[in-house]
């Protein structure tokens, strides 16, 4: 784990963020492939009541086979989580974000779209990304 952080399970509750979180496609494709940090991460979201959102870009960068992939789709099926479209308002909102930012990747910029709009951290495997959209996110490493 040579990252500062990484493995880390929080919620951000110490930098005025909402216990939930928003996934990154990296911690979707981490939780099919039974990785004890997202496992852990999810139990306590599932303990605490706290919600989940993902963005459905990340659920398309992540999803191959739904019949093969069990874990994530119960996740998806979880009262807690909440699959949030790319609609005309957070297309505009994610083309605005990665004109400003100077980058590209859409999913990744729609992943911070729906955490500042709910208000949560997003949990990633790629923080550099994140940093460069919004340099003040609550990250967890995974």
């Amino acid at each position: 784990m040579g990252r500062p952080g990484a493995g880390r399970v929080r919620f951000g509750r110490n930098r005025g963020v909402n216990p939930g979180v928003t996934l990154d496609a990296g911690p979707l494709i981490a939780l099919d492939r039974v990785d004890r940090r997202v496992l852990v991460l999810l139990a306590r979201a599932d303990q605490t009541g706290a919600p989940v959102i993902v963005p459905g870009t990340a659920l398309a960068q992540a999803i191959r086979n739904p019949a093969r992939q069990a874990r994530l789709a119960r996740l998806l099926r979880q009262p807690r989580t909440h699959v949030a479209p790319l609609d005309r308002v957070d297309a505009t909102d994610v083309g605005r974000l990665l004109a400003t930012s100077g980058t590209s990747d859409i999913v990744d910029a729609h992943v911070v779209i729906c955490a500042r709009r709910s208000g949560t951290g997003v949990v990633t495997s790629d923080p550099d990304d994140f940093r460069r959209l919004d340099p003040n996110l609550a990250l967890t490493v995974i």
